[in-house]
């Protein structure tokens, strides 16, 4: 509150600097920290079949996910990738948190980097404090400047892998070295520039303030999500006590008032506060803790993984909606995803009556129709196609011969068929056009749905 009594608008930030810890929570992040980086920064590099095992071609319209070739017309299946997705997140919102915020989210990655970084160059918790309050002088400029080379280094890098799964790192590097790169090095720079100031600079005001996730959690949590939380009803009332000494007998609970929870916490909050819209469950505090009473010599889990109503000491509900209509639903879409790409043929046709030329005679008692047909080849594969039609008596396709369509390539071309003068004044047919490997070669067989026009 201000001199004046009333509350400012703004508060100046406090920089955090969370302290180093061990325990199983943090191998896990860190574990998740090299798995996420092991993908991001290695499958650009992975060779596939001539290409990166993973290319999103903007260019070619073309997505490239090892074996798999997506084009346009899959756009359903990523439009179910991101609703699959979004079910996944309140699945595990529901179950345990902000899990995902606390060990995968890019913000909290990154951000344990720079922070390892800045511990390399800067040192300790105790150690960057003093040097912030420190003048000027050659100590702090070689360790601060040291660390913001390293903070670019690696953002600049981390522009670059990210612009490599859009265009071939082999052909992006000596563009980018040549000066020849042209967008791609704008990209990269904004992707980098961005990185840097998240990870480096902003760090936890991206999770409070930026992050619409931390403002909806609330309605994903019940009171049987396990969240990280105090355990008040053991913990309280806090007091100083020696390794060894009962904290019973002396009247007090099993927190002695460390502060450790707090020192390490990346978003610098007070978990014994209670559950806050800052807290990211990344399990640190529960590690500080867990080790602190090993020290004590007293049962781990008054900070831990649980829930609200076990931490108000209530029992568990007989059932919970959220948690099986989540993995219903998740279940049913993935099941559908996964069923889709299966059954996917490798060949797309798109069929287009030429409405230039509905029908014409083209001789006596002979009509002729013409298409136009776009075939598109989703696979690595080249194909030698013919058509032919079903269901009309005596149709033929004309002038098309054997169709090579390259891999993943496209092919337009127009498509006559000619077929005898209906005898009975029908003037609409329904017929099938079927497009199959030449010479009867095993390979993708579509057939698509047209008419057949008489002219008047």
């Amino acid at each position: 509150m201000a001199a004046d009594g009333h509350t400012p608008l703004l508060t100046p930030r406090l920089k955090i600097h969370p302290r180093s810890t061990s325990g199983r929570y943090t191998r896990w992040r860190w574990a998740l920290v090299w798995l996420t980086q092991a993908v991001f920064y290695g499958l650009p590099w992975l060779p596939w079949n001539g290409r990166p095992a993973v290319l999103f071609s903007l260019e070619t319209q073309r997505f490239y996910l090892f074996d798999l070739v997506l084009v346009p017309q899959d756009m359903v299946f990523l439009s179910g990738l991101l609703v699959f997705c979004a079910l996944l997140l309140f699945f595990v919102t529901a179950l345990a948190g902000r899990l995902w915020c606390g060990f995968a989210c890019p913000q909290t990655v990154y951000t344990e980097m720079f922070i390892w970084l800045e511990a390399r160059f800067e040192g300790d918790r105790a150690a960057r404090q003093r040097l912030d309050a420190a003048p000027w002088g050659a100590t702090k400029l070689a360790g601060r400047g040291g660390k913001h080379l390293a903070w670019t280094a690696l953002s600049l890098w981390t522009g670059i892998s990210f612009v490599a799964w859009f265009t071939p790192m082999r052909e992006l590097l000596p563009a980018l070295l040549a000066g020849t790169a042209g967008w791609y090095a704008f990209w990269a720079l904004v992707y980098g520039g961005f990185t840097y100031l998240n990870a480096g600079l902003l760090r936890e005001q991206v999770c409070r303030h930026m992050c619409p996730y931390a403002r909806f959690q609330g309605s994903m949590l019940d009171p049987d999500s396990h969240v990280v939380g105090y355990d008040r009803q053991r913990g309280e009332p806090r007091g100083h006590r020696a390794r060894g000494e009962n904290a019973a007998a002396r009247g007090q609970g099993a927190c002695v008032d460390c502060t450790l929870c707090v020192q390490v916490c990346p978003a610098g909050i007070d978990i014994r506060a209670g559950l806050q819209s800052e807290c990211i469950s990344c399990g640190v505090c529960v590690d500080a803790c867990d080790a602190v009473m090993d020290k004590l010599g007293d049962a781990r889990g008054l900070i831990r993984f649980d829930s609200q109503r076990r931490f108000d000491g209530q029992p568990a509900p007989a059932r919970r909606w959220r948690v099986p209509v989540y993995g219903a639903l998740l279940l049913g879409v993935g099941s559908a995803l996964a069923a889709g790409l299966v059954m996917r043929s490798p060949l797309r046709v798109d069929l287009m009556r030429d409405r230039g030329v509905m029908a014409r005679e083209a001789e006596p008692g002979w009509v002729e129709n013409v298409y136009r047909v776009r075939l598109t080849n989703a696979s690595e594969h080249a194909w030698r196609l013919q058509a032919r039609v079903q269901g009309l008596d005596g149709a033929e396709v004309l002038g098309a011969g054997a169709i090579e369509l390259a891999p993943a390539g496209e092919h337009t071309l127009p498509l006559s068929v000619r077929a005898p003068v209906l005898a009975d004044g029908e003037r609409v047919r329904a017929i099938r056009l079927v497009f199959e490997p030449a010479d009867g070669a095993a390979g993708p067989r579509v057939e698509e749905a047209s008419t057949f026009l008489m002219p008047r």
